[in-house]
C-alpha cells in the first residue's frame, strides 16, 4: 500500500490546469498543420493559418489558447493499492482554484444553473473516478469550453436503427452544430451503456490522441468512415466552407441492454485541451 498526500494532487491539478489551457497537444497541432497543408479553399486555408498563429502565440507568451478556459473536467485513475491522505475531491477543487487564479484563467462556473451566480474560482470541477490496479494515480485535466459543449447531443436509439441510425445521428449533430463549436472540431462518440454512461464515454473519447484509432477494427473503421463523411459536409474551418470540418472522430463503446442503443456525441472545438500526469 502506497500513501499519497492529497496536497500532491492539488499541486498536480493546479499545474495541469495552466498547461492544458496554454499548450495545445502535439497530436492536435499536427492535425491542424496537415489540414492547412491539404486545404485547397483559400479562405479556409487562411483561417487555419490564423489558428496555427494563435496557438503559437499562446505557447510563446504562456497565454490561454482560447478565452473560454472552460469548466475543469478532471479524470482520476486511482490505483487500488493507493491510500490517499486527505479529501480527494477537495484536493482537486483546490488545485483548480489555485490553477485558475495563478494562470489568470477565466472563471466560468456558476454555483446554480438557474440563479447563475459565479463561484469566482471555477470550482467545482467535474470529477470522474476510475479504480484501476497498481499504486499510482493518473490525473488528466481537460478544460471544456461550452461553445462546443452546448452543441453536444444524446439519443436513445432503437436497436433496429443499427449502424445506419448511429451514423445519421452523429452527422446530424455535427450538421446542426454548424459553425457554432468553432470547427475544425474533434468528435467524441459514446455508444452503448445507459443514458449517462454513453455521455461519459463520449467525453472520455475526446481524451484519446487524434491519430489513435479504436483498438477494435470495426469501430476503427467506423471512425474513419464518419470522419470522411463529416468532412464531406463542407462546413469547414469556422463554418466558412472547406475540406476540414473535423480533425478526428473518436468512438468508445460499452455493452448495453437488449432493448436499447444509446448514442452520445460530445463535440470539442479545435482547442481540444487535455494534459496528463502520473503521481
Amino acid at each position: 500500500m502506497r500513501t499519497i498526500d492529497a496536497s500532491i494532487i492539488t499541486e498536480t491539478v493546479k499545474k495541469l490546469c495552466i498547461q492544458a489551457n496554454c499548450f495545445l497537444s502535439s497530436d492536435i497541432k499536427n492535425c491542424i498543420t496537415n489540414a492547412y497543408n491539404q486545404e485547397p479553399w483559400p479562405q479556409a486555408k487562411e483561417i487555419l493559418g490564423h489558428i496555427i498563429e494563435n496557438y503559437q502565440i499562446a505557447e510563446q507568451k504562456n497565454l490561454p489558447v482560447c478565452q473560454d478556459t472552460g469548466v475543469a473536467c478532471v479524470f482520476l485513475k486511482i490505483g487500488q493499492d493507493v491510500h490517499i491522505k486527505g479529501d480527494v475531491t477537495e484536493a482537486v477543487n483546490q488545485g483548480v482554484r489555485q490553477g485558475y487564479a495563478e494562470g489568470f484563467l477565466r472563471k466560468s462556473v456558476v454555483a446554480d444553473p438557474l440563479n447563475r451566480k459565479n463561484t469566482g474560482d471555477n470550482t467545482p470541477a467535474m470529477i470522474y473516478f476510475e479504480l484501476v490496479s497498481g499504486d499510482k494515480i493518473e490525473i488528466t485535466v481537460a478544460p471544456k469550453g461550452f461553445g462546443s459543449e452546448n452543441m453536444s447531443q444524446i439519443a436513445m436509439l432503437r436497436p433496429s436503427d443499427g449502424l445506419k441510425g448511429v451514423k445519421e445521428f452523429v452527422k446530424k449533430t455535427v450538421l446542426e452544430a454548424g459553425p457554432n463549436p468553432c470547427p475544425p472540431i474533434v468528435v467524441g462518440v459514446g455508444i452503448g451503456g445507459t443514458f449517462d454512461k454513453a455521455a461519459y464515454l463520449a467525453k472520455k473519447a475526446l481524451l484519446r490522441p487524434a491519430y489513435e484509432s479504436n483498438q477494435n477494427p470495426f469501430y476503427a473503421g467506423l471512425e474513419k468512415d464518419l470522419l470522411n463523411e463529416i468532412n464531406a459536409l463542407g462546413i469547414g474551418p469556422q463554418g466558412f466552407g472547406g475540406k476540414t470540418t473535423a480533425l478526428a472522430v473518436n468512438i468508445e463503446y460499452f455493452p448495453t441492454h437488449i432493448a436499447g442503443l444509446p448514442v452520445a456525441v460530445n463535440i470539442n472545438c479545435h482547442v481540444t485541451r487535455h494534459k496528463t500526469e502520473v503521481i
